[in-house]
């Protein structure tokens, strides 16, 4: 027994040294088996259909819809709107007739009426698209009336009591409102709502739009423009998954069968990535096509090994455009090409803001400027009083053409009295328009408001005629008139036709300042006197607005003609800050100083300002008088109570007792020409061309600032008839 246990063990000693000995042989025997059965496999499994792993990667060959899964599954859209100024909401209006007229319903909802908490989960089981119409307000942050529903969805995002899966069923798209003057901000509020949802779970079904209300960078040159073909798109979408299709048609199908169904290059869809901040890596998990339809895998399929190479080359053809774009600004910021945006330049009114503007009086002229007839203008053709310039300084109000040679602002101030409706800014981008052709059109279109007075009851024919020769020229009508590059050849054209300039800019442009030609009388608004309240009240575009409004004041200081700080009080707002005002004003040494009680211009969705914030007139004058206090060099000289204004000036001016404050017209033409003929040689000062100021517009005279030549008029108050019908 035992001979034969030692025999077995012998046998298997020899088999296992043969094997070992020829152990390269039985690897290779042991490769070539198992590489034949992996090409078998493989072999045999591309001849069976692919099954796609998302809508979002391909579709391979026709598949037959039944007539369960041809049941629809959108029937319109649900609006929301967060607004500050209104636009958003008439873009809602628009979106919502559009859909109706295609059959669609529609809801319009404003944020601020809808509880996310209480109500966004439902939309998950909804068969409308939930549309997102948001602005971006100051600093980055939402209107107020979608203050809450952005807060509410910015910390459902984070807290895992809700979790990524929360609003999945939800099907939405984002359009953001913003202005890319504000770099640093520019669109936050549309493309935060567009990751918290996308981080909740909801399916995107089309990419964000964002408007740029910038004209210079907006991609279809305007923001309506760009809402219009955001708003293409999205409709175009709509009425692709009421049809069962992922995407719009082409409008190039065979009979029988439609190309948008079947091309698997075209299965992915605009909105099925990520949204901004997120990495390539995530597009797995994204929102994908099948989740905007209600179809297909659920995120986070498993990819098999053969599918990867098809998935790897959708990314890359995605990643294509992104890398061209980027090859553009990099290209462009090293001068090596420009872009067909940049070798064309904008014209800076569109034609929606061209029907604004012209809605509210304004005479357009060219692309970038206006005119129009103040209503003062009005008044003094009728022999019923002049503006408070009048009364300062000695302007024949029927005279005065009040214009800008840019419509173009670098703030956005509450007390706007354009209600926001001008373009904003920080630099030239804009088509420019020669001066000679500013100022000939901006005299024609005066003179032809002025015509239009021919025959009016009241108006004095003496003044009518006067009236058509222009002597002044106001450059406050709206915007920021120094920002046009051609602003000293326009200041020159003025003079030279013997037109007096008086200019006001916003203190946010020093270096122009500095390089301005002499003007007959010099303007800064100082509507604060703190870094806070200054960017609460101006709402500047610059991130550096108060250094620039600083060196504004500077620059001012160093001019030697006339200068004015102008002081626009906001009751409850920049009233308290008698001590900084003091300090501002030893900064720039201003010759005046307007203070003047902010106008209500009725109420505006832009603007919080009620007429609880307007100060009276007393109340302005107590104003003045303690500003006054801390102001030694400086004393009240005029006042316009109709304006609700008053008039400080420096003491220089009160020759003998009395008060120099108008202004010798003539005389300034006959200096500045000496200026132009000597080459700037030849300077001279606002001591050389003042004048005597009549009593009747000195502070305290019994007048209060009204021409006694003129007819004061008072408009009858009409008692409403309360009776009923």
């Amino acid at each position: 027994m035992s001979g034969t246990w030692e025999s077995a063990w012998g046998y298997a000693e020899d088999c296992l040294l043969a094997v070992w000995q020829n152990r390269l042989c039985v690897y290779t025997v042991a490769a070539v088996v198992i590489g034949l059965w992996l090409t078998i496999n493989m072999t045999w499994k591309k001849r069976k259909p692919v099954k796609p792993v998302d809508s979002w990667l391909y579709k391979s060959g026709k598949k037959k819809i039944s007539e369960k899964e041809k049941v629809v599954s959108v029937v319109g859209l649900r609006i929301f709107y967060g607004s500050q100024t209104g636009t958003a909401k008439g873009f809602a209006r628009e979106l919502a007739d559009d859909v109706q007229n295609l059959g669609f319903q529609s809801e319009v909802i404003d944020m601020k009426d809808y509880d996310p908490e209480d109500r966004i989960s439902d939309e998950c089981t909804s068969k409308r698209i939930c549309v997102f119409l948001v602005a971006t307000y100051t600093d980055g942050k939402p209107p107020e009336s979608a203050d809450w529903f952005c807060k509410w969805l910015e910390e459902a995002s984070t807290d895992f009591r809700y979790g990524n899966t929360y609003l999945k069923g939800m099907r939405y798209a984002v359009f953001g409102l913003g202005n890319s003057v504000y770099a640093g901000h520019y669109n936050t509020v549309g493309k935060s709502v567009d990751k918290w949802l996308w981080m909740l779970g909801a399916a995107r079904v089309t990419s964000r739009g964002e408007g740029d209300c910038d004209v210079a960078a907006s991609r279809h040159g305007s923001l309506q423009a760009d809402f219009q073909a955001w708003r293409t798109r999205l409709v175009g979408r709509l009425q692709a998954l009421a049809q069962g299709r992922r995407r719009p048609c082409s409008g190039k199908c065979k009979k029988g069968s439609c190309k948008s169904t079947n091309r698997p290059e075209e299965a992915a869809e605009d909105g099925s990535s990520p949204p901004e901040g997120h990495s390539s890596e995530e597009l797995f998990e994204s929102s994908s096509d099948s989740d905007s339809s209600g179809e297909g895998e659920t995120r986070g399929s498993v990819i098999d090994m053969e599918d990867l190479g098809d998935v790897i080359n959708h990314i890359k053809k995605a990643k294509k455009p992104e890398e061209a774009s980027l090859g553009g600004r990099l290209a462009k910021l090293n001068g090596v090409r420009k872009t067909e945006e940049e070798e064309e330049e904008r014209e800076m009114l569109t034609p929606a803001l061209r029907e604004v503007l012209t809605k509210q009086g304004y005479k357009l002229i060219g692309s970038h400027s206006g005119v129009k007839l103040c209503r003062w203008t009005k008044s003094m053709l009728r022999g019923r009083g002049g503006c408070y310039k009048h009364t300062f300084y000695g302007i024949e109000s029927h005279r005065c053409m009040e214009t800008t040679p840019s419509l173009a602002c670098a703030n956005k101030c509450v007390f706007c009295w354009r209600h926001h409706t001008n373009p904003v800014g920080t630099e030239w981008r804009w088509k420019m328009d020669p001066a000679e052709k500013i100022l000939k059109e901006s005299v024609e279109n005066h003179q032809n408001m002025i015509r239009q007075f021919r025959g009016v009851p009241g108006v004095w024919p003496a003044r009518l005629e006067e009236g058509l020769a222009v002597k002044h020229c106001a450059l406050s009508l709206v915007g920021e008139p120094i920002m046009y590059p051609e602003i000293n050849a326009f200041l020159r054209l003025l003079h030279q036709r013997q037109i007096s300039s008086f200019l006001v800019t916003n203190a946010q442009f020093p270096d122009e300042i500095r390089n301005l030609l002499p003007v007959t009388q010099l303007y800064v608004s100082v509507d604060a006197s703190t870094r806070d309240s200054l960017k609460k009240i101006d709402r500047p575009l610059f991130k550096d607005f108060w250094e620039r409004f600083l060196d504004s004041l500077q620059a001012l200081g160093e001019k030697k003609q006339r200068t004015v700080y102008r002081l626009t009080l906001v009751k409850a707002w920049n009233v308290d800050e008698m001590m900084a005002y003091a300090e501002l004003i030893a900064l720039g040494q201003p010759e005046f100083i307007e203070v003047k009680g902010v106008t209500y211009c009725g109420e505006s969705s832009a603007s919080s300002l009620t007429m609880a914030n307007v100060p009276w007139h007393e109340e302005v004058i107590h104003f003045v008088q303690q500003l006054a206090r801390l102001l030694p060099d400086y004393g009240i000289a005029c006042e316009h109570e109709h304006s609700n204004c008053l008039l400080l000036a420096h003491h220089k001016f009160k020759v003998e007792g009395e008060w120099w404050t108008w202004i010798d017209y003539r005389r300034f033409q006959e200096l500045v020409q000496q200026y132009e003929e000597s080459g700037g040689t030849r300077t001279f000062s606002s001591l050389d061309y003042m004048a005597k100021t009549p009593s009747w517009a000195v502070f305290g005279a019994q007048e209060r600032g009204f021409n006694p030549s003129d007819k004061r008029f008072q408009k009858k108050k009409t008692t409403k008839d309360l009776s009923g019908c």
